[in-house]
């Protein structure tokens, strides 16, 4: 009889197959290094507002306005950084999304079930966290959407200043996990915060988005072309009372992100690859510039702790992200009859979660949006989100730290190129050629070792020698 048929068991968050690493790992370089200048942007914003001799000098600065106002962008340098400069950060969020349909990890339906169930999961959880304490609290719901979103170059600069050698797989768990809650902010601020439209504007940036992608399908190649006309949509869009970001997204979407039979990399790759810098590294810190300034006081944050609304961002973003992808995780994990990684642990999810909980550029918007007509309480959510974003990375670099050294072997293991082919050994392992290539490199050795062996024993032989002949010539009397 023949033997039964064994499905095998599907591995989540497995080792990656080698292009979508090479992605990944170029992307995740970009990030960090912007993740650090946000850093550097926070801290900056904060000691810009809170020494006594700058604090007016940063409000002054803030608020100014500048912009033509007959085109309705009399808009303030905060206004400029929070409209403006985000829409190119949405915009790679946009490619980013694309690529990930049509050619990364959620282009298979049982590959992307896994991080569209932990982000959702990570979201909803914190939202219902944050309802539930301010609704205790006889707060307001307003800002149930802070605590929902991931901040991956924060948490990307988090893990490039602790120093893990998180393994590539929950790297990239952890960037799939960010395009989800981007494309979910993106649908919050277009569906809540959009109180009333310019029907003509909204028109007219519909009508600028079907010519962009006009101009894309007929290849129209020119960055003199295509900006001109990006920044006619996003005033168009700005002024019809949708988010002005929406507009970054759209266009972004609309990019090409599968390769031709005489491409290297798609249209959107070269695009992302040209704009992610100008995102990571200018757009994004100077928006945590502007946004990231609130006073600091021991009675301010003790406030974020006893007011529900603040209360409520800190625990969405500590609590409710944790238990939110972790337990969206282990679900996929427990229904689709998967099981982990054998390289990974339960705990390294547990920690990965955690980290997700650094929410800060897309939180400190929604929360802007969120009480726009309330600049007092719209500083403490801002403290809010600090606080939080704070302790989930305190949180999460003591648990990944735990496991640090084997996520160092893990690190190794993926890095090794001992043929020096320019691919780790750990995806040759099926071709023959690596195997003959390592056989030379072996007996090489081998033969080297042996050489070395034959002088030393030659050597040896030689000396003792010399020695027994010390030995009778030492019977005579000096």
């Amino acid at each position: 009889m023949a033997a039964p048929r064994t499905t095998p068991v599907r591995k989540v968050l497995d080792r990656l197959s080698l292009p979508e690493r090479t992605y990944v790992a170029d992307a995740l370089r970009t990030e960090t290094v912007g993740g650090v200048l946000l850093l550097v942007a926070a801290v900056a914003a904060l000691v810009w507002a809170n020494v006594p001799g700058l604090h007016d000098s940063y409000e002054t600065v803030g608020h100014y306005h500048l912009g033509p106002e007959a085109l309705g962008l009399n808009l303030s340098i905060e206004h400029w950084a929070a409209d403006g400069l985000l829409a190119v950060f949405f915009f790679v969020a946009g490619i980013e999304l694309k690529r990930e349909l049509v050619a990364g990890d959620l282009r298979d339906p049982r590959a992307a079930v896994l991080p569209v169930v932990a982000a959702l999961c990570g979201m909803a959880v914190p939202a219902l966290v944050y309802t539930l304490t301010s609704l205790s609290g006889g707060g307001s719901t307003a800002g149930w959407a802070v605590p929902t979103a991931t901040d991956i170059a924060f948490a990307l600069a988090v893990l490039a200043v602790i120093g893990t050698s998180l393994p590539s797989a929950l790297r990239a768990f952890l960037l799939t996990l960010a395009v989800v809650d981007d494309l979910c902010a993106i649908l919050i601020i277009a569906v809540f915060f959009t109180d009333t439209l310019n029907f003509a504007a909204l028109g007219g940036a519909a009508a600028g988005l079907a010519v962009f992608w006009l101009l894309l399908r007929k290849g129209v190649r020119g960055w003199y072309v295509y900006v001109p006309l990006a920044v006619v949509v996003w005033a168009l869009m700005y002024n019809s009372g949708v988010h002005a970001t929406i507009a970054g997204v759209a266009m972004g979407l609309m990019l090409r992100c599968t390769t031709r039979a005489d491409e290297e990399h798609s249209p959107g790759e070269r695009i992302e690859h040209l704009v992610r810098p100008l995102s990571a590294g200018l757009a994004v810190p100077l928006f945590a510039l502007f946004s990231a300034g609130v006073a600091i006081s021991g009675g301010a944050l003790a406030d974020v702790f006893t007011r529900p609304e603040t209360l409520g961002i800190v625990l969405g973003l500590i609590v409710g992200k944790t238990i939110g992808i972790f337990g969206g995780t282990w679900l996929t994990v427990r229904f689709t009859r998967a099981s982990l990684s054998d390289d990974l642990a339960w705990a390294d999810v547990f920690a990965v979660a955690t980290l997700a909980g650094i929410g800060f550029t897309v939180s400190l918007l929604i929360g802007e949006l969120a009480f726009e007509g309330d600049p007092a309480l719209t500083d403490e959510v801002k403290a809010a989100v600090l606080t939080g974003s704070l302790i989930a990375a305190i949180l999460a670099t003591v648990l990944l730290k735990l496991r640090n050294a084997e996520y160092r072997r893990l690190w190794e293991a993926e890095e090794r190129d001992e043929d020096l082919d320019g691919i780790p050994d750990v995806y040759e392992q099926d071709d023959p050629e690596y195997h003959l290539r390592m056989a030379a490199i072996h007996d090489g050795k081998a033969a080297e070792h042996r050489r070395i062996a034959a002088e030393k024993a030659a050597a040896r032989h030689g000396r003792t020698e010399v020695a027994g002949g010390a030995g009778e010539e030492g019977d005579r009397p000096a």
